[in-house]
């Protein structure tokens, strides 16, 4: 297997959720060896702008002395269905650099209709999609919609049926941690396993890599938040 790059797309900091500030996020992702992190922190109609606003506030001056970058965005939570197709490209006019969409997890009561309006309004990445249909991933694939597979409690439940479909129909997938505090964030070696263990092979493990470090670079370069 090639020398592993990770840049997790999918991280919470004290601007919803999570525990520690994005500095100190960012410093621990640095430690565990990882390339980058995006700060995509939970968000709806009331505050998405706010969180762009203050970290690309905190990226900037942060990107501009450290080797290891960030990129920071949102994780659209719980927002009505209806509403996606309108908030996600606000949020890149807005400088989004990567746009989440919290995906039907059958571990809390997202509304039925989210993942399928996501794919529609072609966000980054459909994070934990939960027991996904088939039509769905399909649609993912003519969106280039990226599908999570996740290491986070609870919400990784459903990766084998994710990672299952994604194969059957070609499906771009990615993989993070969901980060909200520390111990969320898995080793290289601890990552390599999680996909092993729903029967990725190294081809599978080294493209899902990949895709993490394209939508990286995309949004690093500014190319979502134009």
């Amino acid at each position: 297997m090639k020398k592993i790059q990770f840049y997790d797309l999918h991280t919470h900091t004290t601007f919803s959720d999570g525990v520690l500030i994005p500095a100190e996020s960012a410093r621990r992702a640095e430690v565990l060896g990882y390339n980058g992190i995006a700060i995509t922190d939970h968000a709806d109609e009331s505050n998405f702008q706010f969180i762009i606003e203050k970290q690309n506030e905190f990226k900037k001056r942060f990107n501009d002395v450290s080797n290891f970058k960030v990129i920071v965005g949102v994780e659209f939570t719980h927002v009505k269905p209806v509403l996606l197709e309108k908030i996600i490209p606000e949020a890149r006019k807005c400088g989004a650099d990567i746009v989440v969409v919290h995906g039907e997890t059958i571990v809390e009561p997202v509304k039925e209709g989210t993942n399928r309006a996501a794919i529609d309004a072609c966000v980054d990445v459909l994070a934990h999609p939960g027991l996904i249909s088939d039509e769905e991933v399909a649609l993912a694939v003519k969106n280039e919609v990226a599908l999570e597979i996740t290491t986070r409690k609870g919400h990784c439940y459903t990766n084998g049926h994710v990672f299952k479909l994604a194969k059957q129909y070609g499906a771009k997938l990615v993989l993070n941690n969901d980060f909200h505090a520390p111990g969320d964030a898995l080793s290289i070696e601890m990552l390599i396993n999680v996909l092993k263990g729903i029967g990725a092979d190294e081809l599978d493990i080294n493209n899902i890599f990949e895709n993490n470090k394209k939508i990286f670079n995309k949004g690093l370069g500014g190319q979502n938040g134009q």
